[in-house]
């Protein structure tokens, strides 16, 4: 039986808010991969974003919501590539 890509869930809303180079808010994050005080990597629903600068540390993290708060000294936000692909291992092995 193939993977149905209908039942995966649709993009949620994704919004970046950064105050004075201090603050961040991303919304639409569904998994941060890595981080330390000088770089954090999350995947969101419009792809990955890397938020490079010095003594970042996240105040908050609601995976459930997909909000993410991040202090810190932040130099640089980057896209580093497209939405992620729906679906587990069998998805990837079976198209």
């Amino acid at each position: 039986m193939p993977y149905d890509e209908k039942n995966s869930r649709p993009d949620g809303p994704h919004h970046l808010i950064l105050e004075g180079r201090e603050q961040l808010s991303v919304s639409g994050v569904e998994e941060v991969e890595s981080f330390d005080e000088n770089q954090i990597v999350m995947y969101t629903t419009k792809g990955t974003l890397v938020v490079r600068g010095e003594n970042l540390h996240i105040e908050k993290l609601s995976l459930d919501g997909g909000d993410l708060k991040v202090e810190g000294d932040i130099d640089a936000l980057t896209y580093e590539d497209g939405p992620r692909e729906k679906g587990g291992l069998f998805s990837r092995l079976f198209r």
